[in-house]
């Protein structure tokens, strides 16, 4: 706080009291406020909290410890505490993430393997939350997705045609063979 008043004083005594001054003077606060670090009780009940809302991994949480300024000695306690009480698992995270990109995201398995890969899930766990995808389901949701881009497409030339749809499904994270098995039978049936 003895920072704070300092400032107070200085913007008072050199600078006239304008509407800048002011500015210059909340802006300061807000500074000092998010300096402020956290004791290693409050990150703890403030991650139970957050993983109580919604799935996390211990990466996630890692990220918003260090954005709550957490003293990193911390760290490995607060993710230990966490794991004993089953608030972070990761065979649950890994199944809850595929879950969710399939059905709202409409990824591929090769994007969300890339995902969970990103955040550090062990392997075994991501290949078990991705053989839990229905191969028909993931079929039928490839070809949606391609009939969607297809309508969007507005050239004529059928190789200028499966580039886009090609390249397009690729960025979602779907499979080589699958995508080029799928894209012809669309533009058999367009025929």
């Amino acid at each position: 706080m003895k920072r704070i008043e300092w400032f107070v004083l200085f913007i008072n005594s050199f600078c006239k009291k304008t509407e800048f001054s002011y500015k210059i003077l909340n802006k300061y606060i807000m500074m000092s406020k998010s300096l402020k670090r956290i004791s290693k009780k409050e990150a703890l009940v403030k991650a139970q909290n957050l993983c109580a809302q919604q799935e996390k991994c211990e990466s996630d949480i890692r990220k918003k410890l260090y954005d709550w300024k957490v003293s990193p000695s911390d760290f490995d306690d607060i993710i230990n505490d966490l794991l004993k009480d089953k608030f972070i698992d990761e065979q649950r995270y890994a199944t809850s993430f595929t879950k969710e990109k399939i059905r709202f995201n409409k990824w591929g398995k090769i994007k969300i393997e890339y995902s969970l890969n990103q955040k550090n899930i062990p392997h075994n766990y991501i290949k078990n939350a991705l053989e839990k995808i229905s191969e028909t389901d993931y079929d039928i949701l490839l070809e949606n997705e391609l009939l969607k881009k297809l309508k969007t497409i507005k050239d004529t030339d059928e190789y200028t045609v499966k580039s886009k749809l090609v390249r397009y499904a690729l960025s979602k994270g779907f499979e080589n063979g699958k995508v080029f098995d799928i894209i012809t039978s669309i533009l058999k049936k367009q025929k």
